[in-house]
């Protein structure tokens, strides 16, 4: 598999289950509510938590009716999160795509999953050299450690491997990768722990496709950067100190990552069913083989 090729969603979500052991823990409701959108909810909670793909973006296009959600939202008082597991770019890109769309996010407003790693990273390497998986146009200069770029025919001697993007993944650089973990077993931290995520031509394989599949050969346990591990709903919390867990509101379009990863954080979860990774698909066989539950299940934000 490389980055081009997709999965459907079946495929993606069995992926899910494979890797379920290296999963965080969560309980879950024991129905769903059904709503339209967000505003029908919107007394639920005292602050929303967003995924980007599938809730407010796909690709390059906003959702219908994402922007003017927000600003409702806003006018009723709600604190907005965005929490995102892209990690290919820095968050000053990210906010500036999120503006193209025609969102109005404030920096303070977006946790990405590549910052709640690379303020990490010393925890795992105080010192030391990391080989990044990244995007050609990566130039690292938000990332306060050494970081080289690692590819198949670059392979600079480094003290740990970190995934930022699989843009680039192709079956050279997995299989470089697995030889390098192989002969010498290091770190692989990943920022973005997404298998897949919704694009115009499809689910598009993501870095956390490729480290379970590296953890699976190498027996190297990946640690994971983003949803649904908890050290991204720890920054989450740290901009929301003034609401209680319960009046939290993790909204998403997948169950492993956004619905699983928001009930473990002792937040409320609901589902966007018509985007994302489940758009077109009858949503309760997903829900009741994997028993992960989210409180409310709306077609659109």
């Amino acid at each position: 598999m490389t980055y081009q090729q997709t999965l459907t969603t079946e495929e993606a979500f069995a992926r899910y289950e494979n890797v379920r052991h290296r999963l965080p823990q969560a309980k879950f409701p024991k129905h769903s509510i059904h709503a339209r959108s967000l505003a029908d909810i919107a007394d639920q909670a005292d602050a929303f938590v967003l995924d980007a793909f599938g809730v407010l973006n796909v690709g390059l296009r906003p959702i219908p009716g994402a922007v003017s959600r927000m600003a409702e939202l806003r006018a009723l008082g709600k604190r907005l999160v965005v929490l995102t597991n892209a990690a290919s770019e820095p968050r000053a890109a990210a906010l500036r795509k999120y503006r193209t769309l025609g969102f109005d996010f404030a920096p303070e407003e977006v946790v990405a999953s590549r910052d709640v790693c690379a303020a990490r990273l010393t925890e795992t390497l105080p010192h030391g050299t990391w080989g990044a998986i990244s995007a050609d146009e990566d130039d690292f200069v938000d990332i306060d450690a050494r970081v080289l770029r690692w590819t198949a025919t670059d392979q600079p001697w480094v003290d740990g491997f970190l995934m930022l993007s699989s843009a680039r993944m192709d079956a050279a650089i997995e299989a470089a990768l697995c030889d390098a973990l192989l002969a010498h077993p290091r770190p692989l931290l990943v920022a973005n722990p997404d298998i897949v995520a919704p694009r115009e031509a499809g689910l598009s394989c993501e870095p956390g496709y490729f480290a379970h599949r590296l953890a699976d050969l190498t027996g190297v346990v990946p640690v994971f950067f983003g949803k649904p591990f908890q050290n991204a709903f720890e920054d989450v919390k740290k901009l929301l100190t003034d609401c209680e867990p319960d009046r939290v509101m993790m909204v998403g379009d997948t169950l492993h990552t956004d619905v699983l990863g928001g009930a473990a954080a002792g937040f409320r979860t609901a589902l966007i069913s018509d985007f994302g990774l489940f758009a077109g698909k009858p949503i309760p066989p997903f829900i009741e083989q994997s028993g992960i539950r989210p409180d409310f299940i709306c077609p659109t934000t």
